[in-house]
């Protein structure tokens, strides 16, 4: 699969569906490059791979070591950084930081949480060449100051002020949202309020694409399974299982075999 522009991207609106996969490194990066039309090095890799609670404490360092590192690894996919929190809260720092991520890493695109009150650092970002995808519904930044992870769109008040918020951030620059965490009629309703494509997760079908975390997908992450994710291997029983017999095998003198030493 060739990387995608963002022209071709725009033009895949309402004709083919678009898929998205988290990676945090090379190796996994390496295994869904050209699977997938985008890689995003998300901030739930604050949660996946570092263990904590939720996305508040990412770094610009972190993902910047992160995205670097999935861009050695995936050579012909469309790579999108995950702004952290507090790394965009004006149109300064937002540049500068931005900035770091085209500098630092081969990154095609930043990602940011945020709508209509987002939309004037999308616009500052897109007028500096920087390409941005937004992200509205549930906001996992948004995480504490909103009591926990709550979905949206449940009422017609809620769809209007999600389809202002995604107008807002489209009329700003975005070439693409990501929409999470909303009713299914809201996402549609988003979906077709706007001209550029949204990805959804936790959204439906009617968007005009899927994102989902690697580790969700394919079932290593085991504190919890959220509604949204379908689970497509189940990959902490095979490596535990896999660990169990590299136990076996060395306590039983079966490892290594005269085939496997020097």
């Amino acid at each position: 699969m060739k990387k995608k522009s963002i022209t071709s991207i725009q033009k895949s609106k309402g004709v083919q569906k678009l898929t998205m996969i988290t990676a945090y490194d090379a190796l996994f990066a390496r295994l869904f490059d050209g699977e997938v039309d985008f890689i995003l090095v998300g901030d739930s890799l604050n949660m996946s791979f570092g263990g904590k609670p939720d996305t508040l404490s990412a770094t610009m360092d972190q993902m910047i070591y992160h995205t670097q590192a999935v861009c050695n690894g995936a050579k012909n996919t469309f790579i999108i950084c995950d702004m952290p929190f507090g790394t965009y809260a004006n149109m300064d720092g937002a540049f500068l930081n931005a900035k770091r991520v085209y500098q630092e890493t081969g990154a095609d695109a930043v990602k940011i949480e945020g709508g209509i009150e987002k939309a004037h650092i999308v616009k500052h970002l897109t007028d500096n060449s920087i390409a941005v995808v937004g992200h509205i519904g549930l906001m996992p930044q948004n995480f504490r100051s909103e009591g926990g992870y709550k979905v949206k769109g449940k009422d017609e008040e809620n769809i209007q002020q999600l389809i202002n918020d995604a107008q807002a951030i489209e009329h700003a620059g975005a070439f693409m949202i990501v929409i999470e965490g909303v009713k299914s009629e809201a996402a549609k309703a988003i979906s077709q309020a706007i001209s550029i494509p949204v990805i959804g997760i936790g959204a439906g079908v009617d968007t005009d694409g899927q994102v989902l975390v690697w580790s969700d997908m394919f079932g290593f992450f085991e504190e919890f399974k959220p509604k949204f994710v379908r689970q497509y291997l189940d990959g902490a029983s095979l490596v535990k299982n896999s660990v169990r017999k590299y136990k076996a095998d060395v306590v039983n003198e079966k490892f290594p075999s005269k085939d496997e030493i020097y």
